[in-house]
């Protein structure tokens, strides 16, 4: 399974935001385990170091946009994903580039908390916890 990591959900994880961070922990370790192909969105990579950036050291969080880089593939943010997103009437255009970068690139799925930012899509859209419900299950 390809699934899309939406910013919250990394965010989640690395600045251990409660409730979230058990099941962004657990979806990160499947992906470190091989078991589900992470794929995360360009503009994610920039933000997620701009926001660790703000809240840790500079090593550090250069430190975390590297373990990143080493789980995750990256799904380009190019003119065509730009304007399949524009085109997509999201009214988040963020959601829509992660949407657009996440067809382009093949994912399967998108992992979000923001599940109402993404409307009539192709691919289907999950909660952190609905995800771990489906891969447990699948796990069984």
């Amino acid at each position: 399974m390809r699934v899309l990591f939406d910013t919250n959900v990394v965010l989640d994880l690395l600045l251990d935001r409660e409730p979230f961070v058990r099941e962004a922990l657990y979806l990160f370790t499947r992906v470190e385990r091989s078991e589900l192909v992470g794929l995360l969105c360009a503009t994610t990579v920039t933000t997620v170091h701009y926001l660790l950036s703000r809240a840790l050291e500079r090593r550090e969080a250069l430190g975390h946009v590297r373990t990143l880089l080493s789980l995750f593939e990256v799904a380009p943010v190019n003119r065509v994903v730009l304007e399949d997103a524009l085109a997509l009437g999201f009214s988040d255009f963020e959601d829509a580039v992660i949407y657009s970068a996440a067809l382009h690139a093949g994912a399967d799925s998108v992992v979000t908390r923001d599940i109402a930012g993404f409307k009539k899509t192709r691919i289907p859209i999950y909660t952190p916890e609905e995800l771990v419900g489906i891969l447990e299950e699948l796990g069984k």
